[in-house]
């Protein structure tokens, strides 16, 4: 064993007590664990949409909307991701009765890149087509880089939510004992690696040839110029413990970069979270294993209509 092996494994292991994953502590969450699938197909045939572009003032932003008359989910993307990637999601929940829209964040799949260090957050934007589209409330959903932007809106805009759903995201924590562990896990030796490969778990790179290549295509086209905006404000601790909304966490047993021991992590700062782990997924794994991550996320919503 190598001496960088064996200091990585004594850091996750310290890091590991002191944020309280030892077992020391009881959960006071219950965690579901759905099976994964084995046999796959391409997405179904998608529900009409509208698309349009959002003028946020210095930069356009292309979504789509499938309307109606159901309560309103916005679907945000993970950074290798865009607007163009919930195929297996937008009919499901169309089907249901939802309205569903998406968006692609600045320099992602049509949308523009706007200023090189825009003054604008995330939230600033989400909330412009939030404004646009003239929604009261709504079910927010953000996967991977997605789902930094879901606590950072729930802190701002609690009064505009149904409910909120993270999914294999760390989303935003700036707590500095959780962000070295997540760099135990996730080394510069694994940030290398390609996207693909970091993104879609072994089972499903191993089992559905077809699909890994229908998703590299979408990875391919999502980003045309990297933009790092800004949260609306630090993302420490106190702000996941304030949200006083039904939240669901979702997860896959084999992300890499948000095992399961980080995800039930994020849970116990949270107010009665719903903590689902999908077995066989990855970090994409709205992808990888969508029956599953559909039927949590569509069960999650019907739980908690508006009233």
């Amino acid at each position: 064993m190598t001496t960088d092996y064996k200091a990585g494994i004594f850091a996750l292991a310290a890091l590991m007590y002191c944020v309280g994953v030892s077992g020391a502590r009881a959960d006071s969450f219950a965690v579901t664990h759905l099976p994964g699938q084995s046999s796959w197909a391409p997405p179904s045939q998608q529900a009409p949409i509208h698309e349009n572009y959002l003028d946020t003032g210095d930069a356009k932003l292309w979504y789509w909307d499938t309307g109606g008359d159901g309560e309103a989910v916005i679907l945000l993307h993970p950074m290798t991701g865009s607007a163009a990637i919930w195929g297996y999601q937008q009919p499901a929940l169309a089907a249901a009765g939802y309205r569903v829209i998406a968006y692609s964040r600045r320099g992602h799949f049509r949308s523009e890149a706007g200023q090189p260090e825009p003054s604008r957050s995330q939230v600033d934007d989400l909330h412009a087509l939030v404004d646009h589209l003239g929604l009261s409330r709504f079910h927010l959903v953000g996967s991977a880089g997605g789902g930094f932007i879901v606590p950072d809106y729930a802190a701002a805009h609690p009064d505009r939510l149904l409910s909120i759903t993270i999914a294999c995201s760390t989303a935003g924590i700036a707590d500095r004992e959780f962000r070295d562990w997540y760099e135990v896990v996730r080394p510069e030796s694994i940030a290398a690696l390609p996207h693909w490969v970091k993104e879609l778990g072994p089972s499903y790179r191993a089992a559905y040839p077809e699909g890994v290549a229908a998703w590299r295509e979408l990875e391919e086209h999502a980003m045309h110029t990297m933009t790092r905006m800004p949260p609306s404000r630090h993302l420490g601790w106190d702000v996941y413990g304030a949200i006083d909304l039904p939240v669901l966490l979702l997860g896959g047993d084999a992300d890499i970069f948000m095992p399961p021991p980080m995800l039930r992590e994020l849970a116990r700062h949270m107010r009665d979270p719903s903590v689902v782990i999908i077995r066989e997924a990855g970090h994409s794994a709205y992808w990888e294993q969508p029956a599953a991550f559909n039927r949590a996320l569509l069960d999650f919503l019907q739980q908690h209509p508006a009233r």
